[in-house]
């Protein structure tokens, strides 16, 4: 049975809508998505925590969930909103449907909402805080409620998705949490690969971590507030910093701790890593009017002027130009709103993206910067250079 819900903006806007999953109340920023397909690798994307996530794409549901499709532990999304939910999957991996799937998280899934109409508003206006219920449909209280959520500015979330303690990944899973503090040789010990990277979790995705072991490397995950001391104990060949949630300047111990691995270890970073490199080497970060969300985002690649269809999800951007560096260069330009998408540098062996080349979901275009990563592991050199 469902039951009638409403969501309210900051601005007063509202829309009404039917739960088709969980109940209660939720208040969260409000952004959409334009990915046709991959609603579980979106729901379980840490990147979105502190968010409800609307899809563009009308029909949603029909080809279930299944337990190989997720990218972390957990549902991440605050809340989940389409304009049609189709409650019988047919596609012969499902083992459970979209609204069994949020009902078993506690989350709340509502459909029957203009979603067309709701992307619109937030293209024009800009992302929002907003408040979903099915409790209280008073449009004014609900309003009030949006006004005085904390949003995302200043945001820390990463505390919040970070694992807690450090694992090896392999052979495709969590093998075994491990001791930082132990024989460097132990921690490494077992799977295949022939490089050594340190993955320093903001919220990683997993499959980040398959193309990460797919390229011969051994992967050790460590939490976000690892300091650069322990990390460079484990003796690594590279690091890896990884997407995540949030307000990108709020995250400093970050910034910290990879300022401090510069020209230490050959580093790669995807979103929320790309900001932490940014702002390590003094730029500062802004927030975008609607974000960049979903599988379809063009970015040209500077050094070879081809441009790749890419997955993103973030919400933040580094400002290129307070970078005070000389020898930082962009790599890679968003072509929907000229905004930087990607950096590295002439002296240090360091690279880095604003968007998803695990691409899961999305196209496979920016796959060879997992190649790059290794090439520069193997000289040593800034990728310029190797």
């Amino acid at each position: 049975m469902t039951r009638r819900a409403l969501l309210a903006l900051e601005d007063g806007t509202t829309f009404p809508c039917f739960a088709f999953a969980g109940d209660g109340e939720v208040a969260a920023e409000v952004c959409f998505n334009t990915a046709m397909t991959g609603y579980q690798e979106v729901l379980t994307d840490p990147s979105y925590k502190g968010q409800m996530v609307v899809m563009t794409y009308p029909l949603i549901g029909n080809y279930g969930t299944n337990p190989a499709d997720v990218e972390s532990a957990a549902v991440q999304v605050s809340a989940f909103l389409v304009k049609e939910y189709q409650p019988l999957p047919s596609n012969f991996r499902s083992t459970q449907s979209l609204g069994e799937y949020l009902e078993a998280a506690g989350v709340l899934g509502v459909e029957g909402l203009d979603t067309r109409a709701l992307t619109r508003h937030l293209r024009i206006k800009g992302a929002m805080k907003g408040v979903l219920s099915t409790r209280d449909l008073d449009p004014k209280s609900l309003t009030a409620k949006a006004q005085q959520s904390p949003g995302l500015v200043g945001v820390d979330l990463v505390k919040e998705v970070t694992c807690r303690e450090a694992y090896r990944w392999i052979d495709g899973r969590i093998d075994r949490q491990v001791d930082l503090a132990g024989d460097p040789e132990a921690i490494w010990a077992g799977g295949q690969g022939r490089w050594r990277v340190v993955a320093l979790d903001c919220g990683i995705k997993y499959n980040i971590l398959r193309r990460l072991e797919a390229r011969d490397m051994k992967v050790l995950v460590v939490p976000a507030f690892t300091p650069a001391a322990a990390i460079a104990r484990t003796a690594p060949d590279g690091v890896f910093l990884s997407n995540g949630p949030g307000d990108p300047a709020a995250v400093t111990y970050v910034v910290e701790t990879v300022r401090d691995l510069l020209g230490v270890k050959p580093i790669f970073g995807i979103c929320l890593g790309h900001q932490m490199l940014g702002q390590a080497l003094g730029g500062k970060t802004f927030k975008l009017k609607f974000g960049h969300r979903g599988a379809n985002q063009p970015v040209m690649d500077l050094s070879t002027t081809k441009v790749e269809i890419t997955s993103q999800n973030h919400g933040f951007c580094v400002d290129a130009a307070t970078i005070p560096d000389p020898d930082v260069v962009m790599t890679h330009l968003n072509l929907n709103d000229r905004t930087l998408e990607g950096l590295s540098h002439k002296k240090i062996p360091l690279f880095c993206v604003q968007y998803h080349p695990e691409a899961s979901p999305g196209p496979h275009d920016a796959d060879y910067l997992f190649d790059r990563f290794v090439k520069m592991m193997t000289t040593g050199q800034p990728p310029a250079a190797a």
